[in-house]
């Protein structure tokens, strides 16, 4: 596959992946399908959705560049070796936009989600914090990613650590592919460049 090829459809594969992104963080704002916490952010929105991974770094920093990795591909004034050297740049965005998203999301669910639990020096009272991160100490040395009784310690939003599970694991997926695809892009840019795009000329 010549350098040409290769820039139009890696640069179609990324849109997909944005609007994934996107639409994953944006139902992050609203835990457990709950309204309320997207009322109050500071005190109970997860720290993580705020930062936007999914939308700013796995979105709006990866479009940009899917739409000119694309228009690298295709024939015309775009589709030369100055060409496939700006998508070396354009791709480079991806890359730092696409680490973004992928840091955000790996933090997040590590630190777990924010919601209301009982502390363990407080059984009577629920509080807001994030049980996971907080007093982690007190779990023993069980991650709460893999230890699924560990999940009802969360007692509003309901079902909020499965909700963030899976919308952090869906950004997660997307920025990291999108991670490798900028990557790849980087590495054909710079073959097109040196090598030219293999474009055959018309008489």
């Amino acid at each position: 596959m010549c350098t040409g090829k290769c820039a139009k459809f890696i640069g179609i594969a990324l849109y997909p992946l944005c609007v994934v992104s996107v639409v994953a963080n944006v139902i992050l704002f609203f835990p457990g399908w709950q309204t309320e916490p997207v009322t109050m952010p500071g005190e109970q929105m997860t720290p993580e959705v705020l930062y936007l991974g999914g939308i700013i770094g796995g979105g709006i920093l990866v479009l940009i560049p899917a739409i000119h990795i694309q228009a690298t591909g295709r024939e015309g004034c775009c589709n030369n070796r100055c060409g496939m050297f700006l998508s070396i740049i354009f791709a480079a965005i991806g890359v730092v936009g696409s680490l973004y998203g992928f840091v955000l999301s790996v933090v997040g669910m590590v630190k777990g989600p924010q919601c209301q639990y009982r502390p363990l020096k407080n059984l009577t009272d629920l509080v807001w914090g994030r049980p996971f991160n907080s007093e982690l100490e007190n779990f023993n040395e069980d991650n709460y990613l893999f230890n699924k009784d560990l999940w009802s310690t969360c007692k509003y939003p309901q079902d909020v650590v499965e909700f963030n599970i899976i919308l952090f694991s869906i950004v997660l997926a997307s920025t990291g592919i999108s991670l490798i695809l900028c990557t790849i892009q980087m590495l054909n840019g710079l073959f097109g460049c040196l090598c030219g795009t293999c474009r055959k000329d018309k008489e």
